[in-house]
């Protein structure tokens, strides 16, 4: 006879069982262990048991039997059981591991149910994985949702040798919330030879104090579990002839793209427009990688918009993209047309805009509320008429310096007794005084004025004197002509030399200066 019996109604002082017989656990899908229905095999001592008590024995078994089957956890089992004909030891161990790591039983049932190969998957793997996920930085609730959407990272051979790359040769510092997202969204099979993908890029010469930057700044599905390792290379050996990990450092991303439908027609497109120049190309890509993520189509509508509106050539666009690669980020609606329309207004002609372009390009790109209409309204102040050629080089001048600065060099000259005009009048001869620093044009100002004891007037005949350096150039000349001609000296002969001749002619001068300096002495002593 056998009876079902929980642990907590035997008592331990009766022999239940035999010496050789040892509890069984008929339960293993219990969350824990205490908790599990033991059998014990029963010796019975009725020689002749009566009919009727044992109907009624039957019946109350029967009923304790089906009101213990109704429990939750045993509902859920007897449903696995059905589903599955080759029922697990394991699944209970798995009820008791997964909640650990915050997953309850329904989420549990679920993952069983998409990925069986759980069941018959050992303890010892499963707790070695979850540690090799931890490792990587795949904890708490990313873990769980790592799990519930991909569980076959629990089994999947490749998993390994991917987690194993990243802690060891990565140590472990790709970004957690990249990992995850890579995990939980691709197929395990897809990381075979990953590790040699990445090494890859060694090997063409991206730095290893680089990789990860890399790595934490690509899509690395795309880049590398989407492409075989022959595709990577060509892509890689293809960028070469641009500066490739000049590239790649600056701009990992161009490592999501496809070489043939993407990568190599925007390349190709900027070859065409440069005649063929590949370095001229490369010098584009290089300042800025980033134009590689727009359409042909959208270079091509940029492109034709300078060659109709503004009346550039293909030979002149190139110049300024390789000036200013961003030209090709600028709305065409919102900013090109309206600036090269202002340009046009202010009696620019295609060769004028070519020349304000590959000098002032900030101006398509800057905001006109917060920036341009602001520095219009100081030009205006001082004079400036409104469309006029004038005031269109004054404006490719001021987009170099902010508004703030060109208040406070205005506010400067003003105060050292400059009128309106006088500021316009240097302005147009020399448009470069109104984007100098202020704190640096002041400096110069008060050595003309205190140390060399000049009028502030002669700014209006040489306004270049504020564009040297005053330590380098303007304090240094000025010192060793005086030791030679005295102070009355011209400010614009002084500065305007050469600095290779201006040493040569002073050196020999200078020279002659001390020998004659040298004879007086002798005639006296």
């Amino acid at each position: 006879m056998v009876m079902l019996l929980s642990p907590s109604s035997i008592n331990p002082q009766l022999p239940l069982t035999s010496p050789s017989s040892s509890p069984k656990s008929i339960s293993p899908n219990f969350p824990s262990p205490k908790s599990a229905i033991l059998i014990y095999p029963i010796r019975c001592c009725c020689i002749n048991p009566n009919p009727t008590r044992s109907n009624h024995w039957h019946q109350t078994f029967g009923s304790f039997a089906e009101e213990f089957l109704q429990t939750p956890t045993a509902r859920i089992n007897i449903t696995r059981s059905n589903n599955n004909s080759t029922h697990c030891p394991e699944t209970g161990i798995l009820f008791s591991l997964f909640p650990d790591i915050g997953l309850d039983d329904d989420e549990i049932q679920l993952i069983l149910e998409r990925h069986p190969t759980l069941e018959s998957t050992s303890l010892e793997h499963l707790q070695s994985r979850i540690s090799s996920l931890r490792s990587v930085g795949i904890n708490g609730l990313a873990l769980c949702r790592v799990i519930a959407k991909r569980p076959d990272v629990l089994t999947a051979e490749e998993i390994d040798s991917l987690l194993s790359y990243i802690y060891s040769d990565l140590e472990a510092k790709i970004e957690p919330e990249k990992l995850e997202r890579l995990l939980a969204s691709t197929e395990p099979s897809l990381f075979a030879g990953f590790a040699e993908k990445v090494r890859l890029l060694i090997y063409h010469g991206i730095p290893q104090d680089k990789l990860i930057h890399v790595l934490n700044n690509v899509n690395i599905a795309k880049a590398f579990c989407f492409k075989s390792l022959q595709e990577i290379e060509r892509t890689v050996v293809y960028l070469n002839r641009f500066g490739g990990v000049e590239l790649i450092v600056k701009r990992p991303a161009l490592l999501n793209f496809d070489l043939n439908t993407q990568l190599m027609p925007r390349i190709g497109f900027l070859m065409e427009l440069s005649g063929g120049d590949e370095d001229a190309t490369g010098a584009v890509l290089r300042k800025l990688p980033a134009i590689l993520t727009y359409t042909v189509e959208h270079a091509q509508n940029h492109v034709e918009f300078l060659r109709s509106f503004a009346g550039l050539t293909d030979v002149e666009i190139f110049k300024i993209i390789l000036v200013y690669p961003n030209v090709m980020s600028v709305s065409k609606e919102r900013k090109l047309h309206p600036r090269v329309d202002f340009l046009k207004q202010c009696g620019l002609n295609s060769n004028d805009i070519f020349r304000f372009l590959t000098k002032a390009p900030l101006f398509l790109s800057l905001s006109f509320r917060e920036n341009l209409s602001k520095k219009l309204g100081f030009l205006l102040k001082i004079g400036y008429e409104n469309r006029t050629k004038e005031l269109a080089i004054a404006m490719g001048a001021v987009t170099r310096t902010s508004c703030e600065n060109l208040q406070m060099v205005i506010e400067i000259f003003l105060t050292f007794g400059l009128s309106c005009e006088d500021i316009l009048a240097m302005s147009k001869k020399h448009p470069q005084v109104l984007q100098y620093n202020h704190q640096s044009l002041e400096k110069k100002m008060e050595y003309l004025i205190d140390d060399i004891g000049r009028d502030i007037g002669e700014l209006l005949a040489f306004p270049a004197f504020l564009g040297y350096k005053l330590d380098d150039r303007i304090k240094h000349r000025y010192e060793v002509k005086k030791k030679i001609i005295g102070e009355g000296m011209s400010l614009n002969k002084l500065l305007s030399v050469s600095a290779e001749r201006f040493s040569k002619k002073n050196n020999s001068a200078q020279a002659k200066q001390d020998l004659h300096e040298e004879e007086i002495k002798e005639i006296v002593l």
